[in-house]
């Protein structure tokens, strides 16, 4: 890949799917990012959204963007092989998703942070709205982190307490929006990822909840401590007893996505997270 011919511009399909699939699985390689990106299911979702437009050198297609114009702002994702940046066609496919977005907007997601194509979008006068931390752990090393004194650990029922430590946990983060306790249950007792015996809810000698963590398959997908217990151990003893249960479980990783600007980002590599790259949005009005 990464010839000089002509290239081809045109819709892409349901039928193009795997060349989309391996579009992102190739940024993927290179920018690192959301790895779920490089399979079907997400891709689909991003990129063959109300419509798609791709460019293909032969038979490789080597940029793309879908447009989501049913809400208000329009979404859009693209991307650009990495053996074809530097030649315009980021520029190309922002031209065409805005041609196409309608007046209310646009957002802009990526699940595969690169550079360039940051400066692209801040000179085009999108305001980045969101940066995550994607975070990878190898589980042939687990960390061993003590027991905060009169904590214990039990799985999780999903109930009322755990939404309550949910709620009491994240309240005081900034621009936090309550969801209701049935939707937030629901979504994770609707997941097929969910895992129960790995959700754990840890309390104090009081018996009353502590702090608690979610895990969909290999993902810790939530850590949250109640605010008497920040700074004593209880988030990474719930982080690192969820490590030991996916190794003993036969996983090879543990993954789990943080805010850049979360502090508990440096919790997680002290652990021994390292980064597998980022992902963001930016909005234009």
């Amino acid at each position: 890949m990464g010839g000089t011919g002509a290239l081809v511009w045109r819709e892409v399909g349901e039928d193009d799917l795997p060349a989309l699939t391996g579009l992102a699985q190739a940024c993927l390689a290179t920018d690192g990012g959301l790895p779920l990106f490089g399979r079907t299911p997400l891709v689909r979702a991003r990129l063959l959204q109300a419509r798609t437009h791709g460019a293909w050198s032969g038979d490789d297609l080597v940029a793309a963007v879908g447009v989501g114009a049913g809400r208000t702002p329009a979404t859009a994702t693209g991307l650009v092989h990495p053996a074809w940046r530097g030649r315009g066609l980021g520029g190309a496919l922002l031209d065409w998703a805005e041609k196409h977005s309608g007046d209310g907007g646009l957002l802009l997601t990526t699940e595969t942070w690169n550079v360039g194509a940051e400066e692209l979008v801040a000179k085009r006068g999108y305001t980045r709205t969101f940066l995550e931390w994607v975070l990878r752990h190898d589980l042939d090393a687990l960390p061993e982190v003590t027991a905060p004194d009169g904590v214990t650990v039990e799985p999780a029922t999903l109930g009322p307490e755990l939404f309550a430590t949910y709620r009491a946990s994240f309240a005081d983060r900034p621009g936090f929006v309550k969801p209701e306790a049935d939707e937030w249950l629901g979504d994770l007792r609707d997941d097929e990822d969910f895992r129960p015996e790995l959700t754990l809810l840890a309390r104090g000698p009081d018996g009353v909840a502590a702090g608690f963590v979610t895990v969909l398959d290999n993902w810790i997908d939530q850590v949250g401590v109640v605010p008497d217990w920040r700074g004593r151990r209880v988030g990474a003893y719930l982080v690192a007893r969820v490590l030991r249960g996916l190794a003993d479980a036969g996983a090879d990783a543990a993954w789990l996505c943080v805010n850049d600007d979360n502090p508990a980002a440096g919790l997680y590599r002290r652990l021994g997270f390292r980064d597998f790259g980022r992902r963001a949005r930016y909005l234009r009005g």
